[in-house]
């Protein structure tokens, strides 16, 4: 029983200790191939952290491109700046202070339908709700081949009367 209790405790330390350790700067020693003498020491980056690169709806500001936008007449910019004219804040986010992003998955067709429409992350209060509808909501051109994509949908607090459900 104490063996099995040291190695559990063991090996959530290693896990709690992953993130730490994955972000320090390592210090790597290169050699030259043109002499064989050894070349200064550099300074490696840390790897990037993997995000979804949500953008806030509510500014049509998006930090990484979605592959699926260049199918959306206008691009990604007017993508988002119709969802953030169409998107309603929910009254029960609103009055619990509710922010995050949601992200919504479905699959583009070659017809330029959009088919299985789910929700992959919701944060509470009726936001993955008003999230499937919005995204339901967009009309998109014709692909060449099917494309399973996700959408994030940020939804922020602002200003007072901004987004307000109806």
């Amino acid at each position: 029983m104490k063996k099995t209790t040291f190695t559990l405790a063991l090996a959530l330390l290693a896990f709690a200790a992953a993130p730490a350790l994955a972000q320090q700067k390592v210090k790597v020693k290169t050699k030259t191939e043109s002499n064989g003498a050894p070349a200064p020491e550099t300074e490696a980056a840390p790897a990037p952290e993997a995000g979804t690169g949500a953008g806030q709806a509510g500014t049509g500001s998006v930090g990484k491109s979605i592959a699926v936008a260049q199918y959306y007449e206008g691009g990604q910019d007017a993508m988002y700046a119709f969802i953030q004219q169409e998107l309603k804040y929910p009254l029960m986010a609103r009055r619990n202070r509710i922010q995050g992003t949601c992200i919504v998955s479905f699959t583009l067709n070659p017809d330029g339908s959009m088919s299985g429409v789910k929700l992959v992350k919701n944060i509470g209060g009726g936001c993955g709700e008003e999230a499937l509808r919005v995204t339901r909501l967009l009309k998109f051109k014709q692909p060449e081949y099917p494309i399973l994509t996700s959408l994030p949908i940020s939804f922020k607090l602002g200003a007072a009367g901004a987004n307000t459900a109806q």
